[in-house]
Parts: C-alpha cells; structure tokens; sequence
C-alpha cells in the first residue's frame, strides 16, 4: 500500500517547527535530526561566510563616505573663518595675563605698538573705578600711567558689545593713517590674543566741550565766547581733514570733542567711523550715532555722506551758543531736539532766547556779530535737504571770517538787525 500516495490525498500533514530550526532555515542551514532524535542546523556558517564580504563592503563605503564628509566640513569650516573672521581678527583669550598676549608686548600692529594686557592693568590699578574718565555707548575710558611715565586714556571695550572686534579694528586702521593736531593720538592697543581689546590714547585732561558748557565742568559764562569760537574752528578743521582723507567720522558731538588744558580740541572716538569710496556719492548703511546729532536725511534714507557730519556739527554750533544740551527731555516735546528748539525760536522771532545770556551777547557788540554769524552758520548745516548744506571746507572758512570780522557790516545796528534776518533760515524746514 502506497501511505503517503493516500496522506496527500486526504489528509494535511501539519508538522510543527521549532523558533531554533526557522533560524537555522533564515541563515541558510537546514535543520535535521541526530540519532537521538535532536535539531541541529547544517551548512548555516557556509552561507554567514557567503555574507560576510557584502557586510565588509558596505562597512567600508560608509566609513569612507563619513570620512570625506569629514574632510570636507574641515575644508568649509576654514575658508569661513579666513572669509569672516580673517587673520586681523581679534579672538578672546581667557588664559591668565601671562599668556601669549603678553608675550606680544611690544611688537606692532597696523603700523602701532602692541601693549601687554598686563601693563595696561598695571597703568590703571587694575581698571580701578576711580580712574574712570569717561563712559560711552561702547566702552569705558580709564586714565592710566604706563611705565615710562607717559599719561594716557585706555579704552576698554564694553563685553557686551557684540560689535566689539568691528569698532576696535575700524578705530585702530583709521587712527593709524591720520595726522592732525586737533584728532586725538593712538598710542597703541593691546594684540589680538589678548583676553580683553584694549585702547591706548593720549590723556587730554581737561574733560570735554560737554562737560564745560552744561556739564560737570560748566559755570555760569565759561568758557568764554573766544575760546567757543576757536573750539568750532579747530573742531571744523578736524573734520574737513577727515573728509579730504576720505572718512566720515559719523559720531560728531561735544561729547566727543576733548580739550586739553589751553582748552585746545581733540576730536576722539573713530568706533563708528568710515572710510568713504571716492568714486560714490553716499553709502548705503543703517543709521548710527547720537540722538539729537543723527542726520535726519540719512536716518530716513540710510544714505551716509559727508553732509552728515555737517549736520552733527551745526548741532554743536547751536550748543556752543545756546549752552543747552543737543537732547534734553525735560524741554517741551517738540523742543526736546536742540535743532527743532532753535527752529522754532526763530520762527517766533525770539532768537536772542537762545542765546546763554553769560556770553556778553548784550553787551558786547563783537560778540554780538560772532554769535549771529555763527548763528546763521549753524541754521544752513541743519538743513534738512543735505544739498543745502555747505561743505566741512566751507564752514570752516565762513567761521574763519566770522572770527577775523571779514563776514559781514561792522555797523553794530545792522549786526543786530541781522538776527531778524534768520527767520528766513526757517522757511526750509519742515520739522526736524
């Protein structure tokens, strides 16, 4: 009889297969049975053997694939930092002042000596409060004497400032390549390893045009009229060089103009400062500087030139004439802008209201016809259209006349009557 002829013909054969032989089966074994009746897998490694090489080879191309993207972010992540970091760039670093930066005392760097952190900590006590002489929207100024007995102003960029690096290179290649007496000197500044940036300056120790006129430093008629006329022409001379050396210096205030002890000017802080392309009229860039002083052209338009420094100095103009500060928000709000007080003084025909009744403009009639010139001098730098205001080269010439007399009559009468004339100046603004 044939059995497994009548099995498949009528009856299933169900066999049950244990967890061991279907692995056996998966791996390429197949699964019999011993003498006793055991499983046991056959030929399984032959074909584990067979895999192995497929196994190495796609081991292999993935760990060359991840080396080369290795090497490539390497690659990437070099030409970045030469790209926008740059060899100049100054980095951070926290080791102790005896560190590289120390070392590099005395070298030189974009044309200046490179001080040692620690003989700048030495020269001010180690940033010692009390030798604070000054506190920007950028840094602090300490005074400082350095070993060989030289006097001067270190600036130590604020660690906040995330424009930091920017200002202290944009400070140090624009100081190096000028030569005025009436810009303050850069001494140095410490190397770009060094744990802090640093500044070095001369000291000009006699505060501020701010601070004498309505500041700490101010009594009532000082300084006197002739030394506020030779501040504007040595600050205007000043300036007019910065523009004949392509640069704007785009932070024009009293606050920046220092004086040393004959109360000689020294115009300071470049951090904002740019170097302007001959071959443009404007450059295209987000307004920066000092309420009260920014160019309202350039804050509307974002078009940077020359005239925007005018601006800013027809403001310190109005100061020296007026004592008032550019921005005070104790006065009326549409006076809180020195610009818009002096507009509208003029537009009521009360020009002499804002003249500090301390400078003899009464009774002293020279004063009287500086003032006026001055006056008028300051009304066309705070034009609103730019096209109407003179050049740096222009003022500069008007307020010498203004000083030698040869600006105008001599007739006192007429002189006075003049400042009439000013209501005119006011015709075009449109609210400054």
């Amino acid at each position: 009889m044939d059995l497994f002829g009548l099995l498949s013909a009528d009856i299933f054969l169900q066999v049950r297969v244990s967890f061991d032989c279907r692995k056996c089966f998966v791996r390429g074994g197949q699964c019999k049975t011993d003498n006793n009746g055991k499983y046991f897998c056959s030929n399984a490694m032959k074909e584990k053997k067979k895999k192995l090489p497929v196994i190495a080879l796609v081991t292999g191309c993935s760990a060359i694939i991840f080396i080369i993207g290795l090497l490539l972010f390497v690659i990437f992540w070099r030409f970045y930092k030469k790209k926008h970091v740059g060899p100049k760039l100054l980095s951070r670093n926290t080791s102790n002042p005896s560190s590289r930066s120390d070392l590099e005392g005395g070298s030189v760097y974009y044309g200046v000596p490179v001080f040692s952190y620690t003989e700048l900590e030495e020269a001010t006590t180690n940033f010692d409060i009390e030798k604070e002489i000054g506190d920007g929207g950028f840094g602090t100024v300490y005074y400082g004497k350095l070993r060989d007995g030289r006097e001067v102003a270190v600036k130590r960029l604020y660690e906040h400032n995330y424009r930091r690096v920017e200002q202290f290179l944009n400070e140090v290649k624009i100081l190096t390549r000028l030569r005025h007496k009436n810009l303050v000197s850069l001494y140095g500044c410490t190397s770009r390893h060094s744990r802090e940036l640093l500044l070095v300056y001369e000291f000009v120790p006699n505060g501020t045009v701010a601070d004498h006129i309505h500041g700490d430093r101010s009594t009532p008629g000082s300084p006197k009229w002739a030394t506020r006329m030779s501040i504007a022409i040595e600050t205007a001379s000043a300036l007019a060089y910065l523009h004949a050396s392509d640069i704007i210096h785009r932070d024009v205030k009293t606050n920046n103009i220092l004086l040393d002890s004959n109360f000689c000017v020294k115009v300071a802080d470049f951090g904002l400062s740019r170097l302007f392309p001959t071959d443009v009229t404007h450059v295209s860039t987000a307004p920066q500087g000092t309420p009260g002083y920014v160019d309202p052209e350039y804050h509307q338009c974002y078009q940077l030139t020359s005239k925007s420094d005018v601006y800013s100095f027809g403001v310190v103009l109005i100061e020296l004439i007026s004592s008032l500060p550019a921005v005070d928000i104790a006065r009326h709000r549409h006076e809180i802008n020195l610009a818009n007080l002096a507009i509208h003084k003029i537009e009521k025909f009360a020009f002499t209201e804002l003249i500090d009744p301390n400078l003899a403009f009464e009774s002293d009639n020279e004063v009287k016809r500086m003032t006026i010139s001055v006056a008028k001098l300051a009304f066309q730098c705070i034009q609103e259209d730019k096209d109407m205001r003179p050049s740096m080269d222009e003022v500069l010439e008007a307020l010498e006349k203004i000083k030698s007399g040869n600006d105008g009559p001599e007739d006192p009468e007429k002189t006075y009557d003049d400042a009439v004339d000013l209501e005119s100046a006011a015709n075009s603004f449109t609210g400054l």
